[in-house]
């Protein structure tokens, strides 16, 4: 190999080694009504590969809407994504930028100097739309040195709902959404239809803000073609038996939230969002639609939620995500490849 060639060789390797290696993806925004407002998406559930809805969701929304999109991730130590590494967000520093951000998160402990940047781009107003988990974004065990313990109510108090348990059954009970009555011609609901999700229904009761769009009938099996169920269960909230569709839960709103010092933030909330439940078209409408609501700006008659890149979501589980990845692995123009090393 003569001399240039074997520089150009090594330069290479050098740029695809972990050192070299990028802490997060950045989508450059095309055109579109977005005019490259920076996106921040910030990944991190151990169940529900939001490692990989969310990366397909960014790219959508810089090529077909024209954001400015970076996905987060949490990193393990070689720079491999890790959605059980519960204490890492790499790249953290893009949020200081971030003019809006979607989440899908659960019981992080991020150290404080993530979770101050984290709490600064919420205090000055930037528009939050939230998947599944996020509900339970954060956990800060008794005794954590932190000083965001009041962030385990992030929830709660900002996104309008926490954690409070499983009502659909996952993998047994899929979810097949109606409109609430009187929330028809909501604009963040323009152009969308029913979605069937694959993921079970959570149980919620938004705070009374809360503008409930859309709930979730727990369905007898895993087809959308299946009838909603009939059986009888009792809340967690209250202890109150219910029928399971009567009423069914809410699985979307919006609200605004004004915290006691800040600017206020327009907030979207789904516990739809599993990868899987992002096969469907009408959930990837929403969120777009509800991207657009939170800019206060018009939402389309139908808004192009065609996926850029091939998608074919891992089913959701603890420990299932993919191995050995990297943030270049969901680089434009490729689909995501599989585990690049065994599960321990």
């Amino acid at each position: 190999m003569t001399r240039p060639h074997a520089l150009l060789a090594l330069l290479t390797a050098l740029m695809f080694s972990p050192l070299f290696a990028s802490p997060s993806i950045t989508y450059p925004a095309g055109k579109g009504p977005g005019a490259g407002r920076h996106l921040v998406f910030l990944t991190g559930d151990e169940e529900y590969r939001g490692e990989e809805g969310l990366p397909m969701l960014a790219k959508l929304l810089s090529q077909r809407h024209g954001f400015r999109c970076t996905v987060l991730f949490p990193l393990d130590p070689d720079g491999t994504i890790n959605p059980d590494n519960n204490a890492s967000l790499g790249d953290s520093e893009q949020l200081a930028t971030a003019d809006g951000i979607v989440m899908m998160l659960r019981f992080r402990q991020w150290p404080d100097s993530v979770m101050r940047l984290f709490a600064a781009a919420v205090a000055r107003g930037v528009p939050i739309v939230a998947l599944r988990t996020s509900t339970h974004a954060f956990r800060f065990p008794d005794g954590h040195p932190t000083a965001f313990r009041s962030f385990n109510v992030f929830g709660r108090e900002v996104l309008g709902e926490g954690w409070v348990s499983h009502w659909g059954p996952n993998r047994k009970g899929a979810t097949l959404t109606t409109v609430e009555p009187g929330a028809e011609n909501e604009e963040v609901l323009r152009g969308v239809g029913p979605i069937f999700g694959d993921s079970g229904v959570y149980e919620v009761h938004p705070v009374t803000d809360a503008r409930i769009l859309l709930r979730g009938q727990v369905l007898t099996g895993m087809n959308p073609s299946d009838p909603p169920d009939t059986y009888r269960k009792k809340r967690k909230a209250d202890g109150i038996e219910q029928g399971i569709n009567d009423p069914a839960m809410p699985v979307a709103w919006t609200r605004v939230h004004v915290p006691p010092a800040g600017a206020g933030n327009r907030v979207f909330c789904t516990t739809l969002g599993a990868a899987t439940d992002l096969v469907d078209e009408d959930l990837r409408r929403l969120v777009v639609n509800a991207i657009y609501w939170g800019f206060r700006l018009e939402v389309p008659a139908r808004a192009d939620v065609r996926v850029v890149d091939a998608f074919s979501p891992t089913d959701y589980s603890f420990k299932g995500y993919r191995r050995g990845l990297r943030p270049e692995d969901h680089a434009l123009g490729q689909p995501l490849p599989a585990s690049r090393a065994a599960s321990p």
